[in-house]
C-alpha cells in the first residue's frame, strides 16, 4: 500500500511542487547563519532604507538593518509556529475526536458540544483574546494557535471513526478482549492518518497567516526578534518609497502558505480512495 502512495505521492504535480518549495525554505531557516552576511539585529543607520543592491540584495529596513537576513532568521520563527501550533492542535483534536467517537454516549455529546462553542468564536478574535491576556510572546502564540484550531480536526477524527468502529476487524479485536486504548490507538488511529496529515498539512499554512497577522497588529513575535509579520509591520509606515519592505516578507508569507496548500491538496489527492479505485 505505501509503494501505491509513493507511487501516486511522485506522479503528482501539485504535491511535489508544494513539497520542493517547503524543502527549500526549510534549508534557508536551516542554513541562515551560513547564508546570511550581516547579523538580524545589528544595525546601522548609515544605510538605512537602501534599496536592494549587491551589498543588501533585498535592501535595508528604517534602522540599516540587512532585509535578506532577518528573513532567513525570520523563517526559522514564522515555520516553527506553524508547526508547532499544528502539532499542538492535532494531539488535541485527534485525542477529541477518538474519545468521542470510539465512546460515543455522553462523551460524544460533550465533547461536540465543546466544539460547537470553540467553533461559535470567530477564531482570529479568540486569539486575539488570549494573547491580551497572556501576553505575545513566541512560546504563547504558539500555544495559543494550537488551542484553538483543533475543533475541525476533532470532527473530522470522530467521523473517521464511526465509519471505522463499525468494521469487521475492529469487532475482531473487542472479541481477543483488547483494551479501549489498545484499539484506538493501534488498530483505529493508523487508519484515520491520512485525514489527519491532509489537515495538518493545510493547517500549518492557517498558522502562519495567523502569526503574521497578530505580528502585523503589533500582538505576535516581538521586535528586534524578526518574523515575517512583524517585518511587515515595521515596514507598513515607508510602503510609498520602501517597497521591498513590505514586498519581499509579503511574498514570503505567501510562498510559504501557498506551498503547504499545494502539499495538502496534493495528499487529498494521493490518499483519495476513489482515485486508488480508479487504478
Amino acid at each position: 500500500m505505501f509503494g501505491i502512495y509513493w507511487k501516486r505521492f511522485i506522479t503528482n504535480r501539485m504535491a511535489v511542487a508544494g513539497i520542493a518549495v517547503l524543502l527549500c525554505l526549510v534549508a534557508l531557516a536551516i542554513l541562515a547563519p551560513v547564508i546570511s552576511r550581516y547579523e538580524p539585529t545589528v544595525t546601522n543607520l548609515t544605510v538605512r532604507l537602501k534599496s536592494p543592491c549587491f551589498a543588501h540584495p533585498l535592501g535595508t529596513d528604517e534602522l540599516g538593518r540587512d532585509i535578506l537576513s532577518r528573513m532567513l532568521y525570520g523563517s526559522r520563527i514564522s515555520l516553527s509556529v506553524g508547526l508547532i501550533a499544528v502539532l499542538i492542535s492535532i494531539v488535541i483534536g485527534t485525542l477529541f475526536g477518538l474519545l468521542a467517537g470510539w465512546y460515543g454516549g455522553w462523551v460524544d455529546s460533550v465533547i461536540m458540544r465543546l466544539v460547537d462553542i470553540v467553533l461559535c468564536f470567530p477564531s482570529f478574535f479568540l486569539i486575539l483574546m488570549v494573547i491580551a491576556f497572556v501576553g505575545p510572546n513566541i512560546t504563547n502564540i504558539m500555544i495559543v494557535i494550537g488551542a484553538t484550531s483543533w475543533s475541525g480536526l476533532a470532527r473530522l477524527v470522530r467521523g473517521e471513526i464511526l465509519s471505522i468502529r463499525e468494521r469487521e476487524f475492529i469487532s475482531a479485536t473487542r472479541l481477543l478482549g483488547l483494551s479501549n486504548w489498545r484499539i484506538m490507538l493501534v488498530h483505529i488511529l493508523p487508519n484515520v492518518m491520512s485525514p489527519i496529515l491532509i489537515s495538518a498539512t493545510l493547517g500549518v499554512g492557517a498558522a502562519i497567516l495567523t502569526e503574521s497577522g497578530l505580528s502585523f497588529l503589533g500582538l505576535g513575535v516581538q521586535p528586534p526578534t524578526a518574523s515575517w509579520g512583524n517585518m511587515i509591520t515595521s515596514g507598513k509606515d515607508y510602503i510609498t518609497f520602501a517597497w521591498w519592505l513590505t514586498a519581499f516578507p509579503g511574498l514570503a508569507i505567501l510562498t510559504a502558505v501557498l506551498a503547504f496548500n499545494m502539499l495538502g491538496e496534493g495528499l487529498r489527492e494521493v490518499f483519495d480512495p476513489r482515485s486508488l479505485k480508479q487504478k
